[in-house]
C-alpha cells in the first residue's frame, strides 16, 4: 500500500502537468519529423526501406531514457524542500521509498513511450503487428525501470540540481547516439561496434524494432537478458545509495 502511494503520487505530478507532458514531446517530435522526413528519401535511395519505420522504434527508446532519467531530479527537488525528509522518518522502509518512486518513474516514461509511439503512427510509422505493440509495453517498462534507477542512483550522489542535470545530459547524449537509435548497427567500425554493444540502450532500441517492425540486430533473446541483467544491477546500485542518502 505504502509502495502503491508513492507511486501513484508520480502519476498525479505527471498528469497534472500538462507543460511537462508536451515539453517532453517536443524533442522526440523534433527527431521524428525532421530526421524521419529529411533523410527518409537518401535512406529510400540506399535501399533500406522507410526510414521513419527504422527511426520511429529509436525516438520511442529516446523518449523513455530522457523521461525516465530525469525523474531523478526529483529526489533532489524533495530533498530541498523537505518532503523527502519527511518521507525518511515516516514508518517505511528507504527501500519502499525508493521502489515506489522508481515504478512511479518508469510507469511515467512508459506512458511518455506510448504517447510518442501512437504520434509516430499518425506521422506515417506503420507498425508490423498489434501483438508487437502490445508486447513491446512490457519491454518499454524493462527499460524505463532501468533508467529510472540510474537516475535515482546519481541523484542520491548529488544535491544540485544543476550539477545533476550536466551529469546527465553529458550521460543521455552518448547512449542515445549509440544506441543505433538513427543508424542501423550493422556494418559499424570495429571500436564503434564495440562501444554500442556496451550502451544497454542498444539493446532497448533493437528489441523494439525486433517486435514493432521485425528485424533484429542482436535478437530479441539476448536483448531481453541483458536488460533483464542491467536493470536488476541498476535496481540494487539504486537503492543501495537511496539508502546512504543524506537527508
Amino acid at each position: 500500500m505504502k509502495i502503491y502511494i508513492l507511486w501513484l503520487r508520480q502519476i498525479k505530478r505527471y498528469l497534472r502537468s500538462k507543460s511537462r507532458i508536451l515539453g517532453s514531446l517536443a524533442q522526440p517530435l523534433l527527431f521524428l519529423l525532421a530526421m524521419g522526413y529529411g533523410f527518409g528519401s537518401v535512406y529510400q535511395k540506399a535501399g533500406e526501406g522507410n526510414y521513419i519505420n527504422f527511426l520511429a522504434p529509436g525516438i520511442i527508446g529516446m523518449s523513455i531514457i530522457f523521461t525516465s532519467v530525469f525523474t531523478g531530479i526529483e529526489i533532489i527537488w524533495d530533498r530541498q524542500f523537505g518532503f523527502l525528509k519527511e518521507m525518511m522518518v515516516a514508518p517505511m522502509s528507504r527501500l519502499n521509498i525508493m521502489i515506489g518512486r522508481t515504478m512511479g518513474g518508469a510507469t511515467v516514461a512508459t506512458m511518455q513511450g506510448l504517447i510518442v509511439l501512437a504520434l509516430a503512427v499518425i506521422f506515417g510509422f506503420h507498425p508490423y503487428s498489434f501483438i508487437g505493440i502490445l508486447l513491446t509495453i512490457p519491454i518499454m517498462f524493462l527499460v524505463a525501470l532501468l533508467f529510472t534507477a540510474l537516475g535515482t542512483m546519481i541523484a542520491s550522489l548529488l544535491d544540485d540540481m544543476q550539477g545533476f542535470q550536466l551529469i546527465m545530459n553529458f550521460l543521455i547524449m552518448p547512449l542515445f547516439f549509440l544506441s543505433g537509435a538513427l543508424f542501423p548497427l550493422d556494418n559499424l567500425p570495429k571500436a564503434l561496434s564495440f562501444i554500442t554493444k556496451l550502451d544497454p540502450l542498444s539493446y532497448g532500441v533493437d528489441a523494439f524494432r525486433s517486435l514493432l517492425i521485425n528485424t533484429s540486430h542482436y535478437g530479441l533473446g539476448l536483448d531481453l537478458t541483458v536488460l533483464s541483467i542491467v536493470t536488476a544491477i541498476f535496481l540494487w546500485l539504486g537503492s543501495y545509495f537511496f539508502k546512504k542518502i543524506q537527508i
